[in-house]
């Protein structure tokens, strides 16, 4: 039996209200900018592309209109599916199995200490600290759950997939590697601010195959959402000001969480926040044409502080942040991504520390 398109893969996804994006041939990441994208160095919610259609800036273009898939789709046949997790209402949890140095134990899951009793002789991977923080909380492995669908990576690591129960509260991505929000060592979180490969997507590195009976999301365990409220994988509300006769005072904007907390969908959330950053995202994409003495480090430090301070007090989403840096900095200097991870992820770090207000800007 022939596998299925990548169109009719896309078709059956909008089909579950999960909004897609086309991937670039035998790759995972999202097809490319226009050249008018790449070198505006603008945000997403400013650009013509994405009203007119176009493929443009990632997840940010992702949709559910039958018309506009087909027509993405019969244009390169060879595009795989990328799905707006946020968008879908879904968490993924992104095992990896990279070959790798284990880090001290007290590092392998956030904010839990781990006892010099506990062997963990022959832990090497994130299937292993999942399994941990699975067995401290008295569960079975979410990498074991048969009753959601599970896609296998051609790396060996695996995509355990999630609906959001509780829509109103958001979650944000993360890495595992993050000193700042992570699950555990090797298990990155996919949710709002990020995509996900959909299933039978072919790359030059291999397919991505489901696994298990399942072919749908479960509701996300209620005790592994409460791992990720506890390790700060909640969005923050924006904050705002109170008017009539509260001057100075400032609130929370969005419904109540399910989780306890205040939160609010990313629609309506961070349009302080992009007006602050929109600018310092011009400044590095117009480096682009001086390839020297653009002072570009200085400007995407300043850029990825300032996100950072955005995100800590709630005006933007950390994850959509990150995208937007790396974007501006690729459009800039191209094929040094590398650097530019260690240059943004330095300044968000240093960022968060220092919130940033956003009471009597404009």
């Amino acid at each position: 039996m022939r596998p299925a398109s990548p169109h009719a893969v896309a078709r059956w996804c909008a089909g579950q209200g999960w909004p897609v994006h086309p991937l670039a041939p035998g790759r995972k990441t999202p097809v490319a900018n226009c050249p008018s994208c790449r070198d505006r160095g603008h945000l997403p919610a400013d650009c013509a592309c994405l009203p007119a259609g176009r493929p443009c800036h990632g997840f940010h273009a992702a949709t559910t209109d039958p018309e506009r898939i087909d027509s993405w789709w019969s244009h390169t046949p060879a595009r795989g599916v990328g799905i707006a997790c946020g968008g879908a209402d879904l968490v993924v949890i992104d095992v990896d199995a990279h070959s790798a140095s284990v880090p001290d134990r007290n590092l392998l899951l956030p904010g839990i200490p781990i006892h010099a009793s506990v062997n963990l002789r022959g832990l090497a991977s994130g299937f292993d600290t999942l399994a941990l923080l699975a067995a401290l909380r008295g569960q079975p492995s979410p990498a074991e759950d048969t009753g959601t669908l599970r896609v296998r990576t051609p790396s060996g690591g695996l995509h355990i997939w999630y609906r959001n129960p509780r829509p109103a509260t958001r979650l944000r991505c993360s890495t595992g590697s993050s000193t700042k929000v992570a699950l555990a060592w090797q298990v990155d979180v996919r949710a709002d601010g990020g995509y996900i490969v959909a299933p039978t997507t072919r790359t030059a590195q291999g397919t991505y195959r489901p696994e298990g009976p399942a072919r749908l999301p479960a509701p996300l365990p209620e005790w592994l959402g409460e791992e990720l409220v506890r390790t700060g994988h909640v969005i923050e509300p924006q904050r705002v000001t109170v008017p009539s006769g509260s001057a100075g005072v400032t609130g929370s904007a969005g419904p109540q969480g399910d989780y306890g907390v205040i939160t609010s969908r990313p629609g309506g959330r961070g349009a302080g926040g992009q007006r602050v950053l929109e600018p310092l995202l011009a400044e590095v994409a117009a480096c682009a044409g001086t390839p020297e003495g653009a002072a570009f480090t200085e400007k995407l430090n300043k850029a990825a502080y300032t996100a950072g301070g955005l995100a800590a007090a709630g005006h933007l989403d950390e994850g959509a942040a990150r995208a937007l840096l790396r974007e501006a900095a690729e459009t800039a200097r191209p094929r040094q991504s590398a650097r530019h991870a260690r240059i943004i992820g330095a300044g968000l770090a240093a960022g968060a520390a220092r919130p940033l207000h956003l009471k009597g800007r404009s």
